[in-house]
């Protein structure tokens, strides 16, 4: 489903700009709001519905990566009016004076956002994200293809599944994994344990282990039984899950990463209030509902929690134990030295 919600947004942006700009003007008399988010993070349905109700025109894109979101605002982030980075991202853009400070009597629907999700570490003081979606980063494997259960990153070390592991493509992620699977902190600063992570990823990579470093790729090739292992996200397991009852996935017994996606305005947006208008939309119970079921991930939403079916706000994929999330860091901000040797092992890594 997610896949066919790429296509049809990418039919809606070309149809876009095949309509004329009259007609365009006596559709959408209040406007336009440019969002960008992540592939496959969004119910088909909620863009049409939002244009309709408050007669804004949605032109949506999508980003792979946060270091590419990262790079996209450096290069002219006033041409979005939304973005969705992550809870570290955040806290960088915030630090550089890349968003804008929210007006929410804009955003009434922020009132449903647990408490718990409230002044996060990433935007202490509140002012500047929404939360969108949750949830934990973990091993996705093949039942019929690997023997017994895994419960341990050593997994995608393994010799055994030569040819047969799919790292997830970006730094802090991937660097992450080996860095929790040495002990260490996916947040740590220590030059030494983060060049000895990326080590030990080089050599995964010479001994055959690893068949690609793959973002939304994972997909089919997981669902297809192309690979029997690979590290992504909880709420997208949830989905390949549908196509493929072979799956499982753990959150490792060493400890993983539980991140929260965020809802922001670039600073210099041109629609900053139709970009308020589509956060607010974004927070009401029946589209957070909307976007919960089709793709997967946890809702922050109080009201959207308790209107899911049982069987998937008690899942504790969806919605994990204290006990599974105790174990389970956020990545922070690091310093701009540590970001820039994040940069240079992940060149030497991918060369």
């Amino acid at each position: 489903m997610k896949r066919i919600v790429s296509v049809l947004l990418a039919v809606m942006m070309v149809s876009t700009l095949l309509t004329g700009c009259g007609d365009s003007a006596d559709k959408y008399p209040n406007g336009e709001v440019n969002v960008l988010n992540w592939g496959e993070y969004i119910d088909e349905d909620v863009i049409p519905e939002f244009e309709e109700e408050y007669g804004i025109k949605v032109n949506y894109k999508v980003c792979s990566d946060n270091e590419t979101l990262y790079s996209t605002l450096s290069g002219g982030g006033s041409d979005y009016d939304v973005i969705v980075p992550s809870d570290y991202m955040i806290s960088r853009l915030i630090s550089e004076g890349m968003l804008e400070k929210l007006d929410f009597s804009n955003i009434p629907n922020f009132s449903d956002v647990d408490a718990k999700f409230l002044n996060p570490a990433y935007d202490a003081t509140g002012e500047y994200s929404v939360p969108y979606m949750w949830g934990t980063v973990g091993i996705i494997y093949n039942t019929t293809m690997v023997n017994g259960d895994i419960t341990s990153w050593s997994a995608l070390f393994d010799k055994q599944y030569a040819g047969q592991v799919l790292m997830i493509n970006n730094p802090r992620d991937a660097i992450g994994v080996a860095l929790k699977y040495l002990g260490y902190s996916y947040n740590t600063t220590d030059k030494s344990q983060i060049k000895e992570a990326t080590d030990l990823l080089i050599q995964q990579k010479e001994d055959g282990i690893v068949q690609a470093y793959v973002m939304d790729e994972i997909f089919d090739k997981m669902e297809g039984g192309e690979a029997a292992i690979g590290v992504y996200y909880a709420g997208d397991y949830l989905t390949m899950l549908e196509n493929n009852p072979d799956l499982a996935f753990v959150v490792p017994s060493e400890g993983s990463n539980y991140f929260v996606d965020a809802m922001c305005i670039p600073k210099g947006a041109s629609n900053k209030e139709n970009g308020e208008k589509f956060i607010n939309f974004m927070c009401s119970t029946d589209v957070g509902k909307d976007n919960c079921e089709s793709i997967g991930y946890s809702s922050p939403l109080m009201s959207v929690k308790d209107a899911l079916d049982p069987e998937i706000s008690g899942n504790p994929v969806a919605y994990p134990s204290d006990e599974v999330l105790a174990s389970c860091e956020q990545f922070i901000n690091l310093p701009a030295d540590i970001l820039e040797f994040y940069d240079s092992e992940w060149l030497r890594l991918k060369v």
